[in-house]
């Protein structure tokens, strides 16, 4: 659509998409950022798993069993996280709910990436930061006005 076209301006706090009704409308940027990052731990966990499960079954862990049920229950939770990606892009008012809780089970584990004397000491402060941000993001006015998310005693 061009700016002749369309009538609001774009001050840079949002981008033109299709909204999934299939009306025109602004999300946020605030809400492509949240999509981006809940994407982005979706994509870790799933190479995770898949990382995991191909050890588990090509290399000579300790327990193939554990190794195996490790890697498919990271595959399976990478599924949260992207639905709710999915969601956030579409401006689905349900995925907000799945990307917070995905976003509070992260906290706990980069704390205890940040605990332990070894090389994950920087993947808890990465985890720990888009977690955080996230949060943010995703609890932000504009992110729930976008959402059709309406508070307590705000019900029309």
């Amino acid at each position: 659509m061009s700016s002749e076209q369309n009538p609001t301006q774009n001050d840079g706090t949002t981008d033109a998409t299709e909204a999934g009704d299939g009306t025109a409308g602004a999300r946020p940027r605030r809400l492509t950022y949240a999509a981006a990052l809940s994407a982005l731990e979706g994509i870790a966990l799933l190479v995770g798993g898949v990382w995991i499960l191909v050890l588990g079954l090509t290399g000579a862990p300790d327990d193939r069993q554990q190794a195996v049920t490790g890697g498919v229950t990271l595959v399976v939770l990478a599924l949260l996280p992207l639905l709710a990606a999915r969601g956030l892009l579409l401006r689905r008012g349900w995925s907000r709910g799945p990307a917070v809780i995905t976003q509070i089970m992260a906290l706990p584990v980069a704390y205890n990436l940040l605990k332990a004397d070894s090389m994950a000491i920087p993947g808890g402060i990465a985890l720990a930061v888009v977690a955080v941000a996230s949060l943010v993001l995703l609890v932000n006015p504009a992110t729930t006005r976008a959402l059709g998310i309406k508070g307590p005693g705000r019900a029309e």
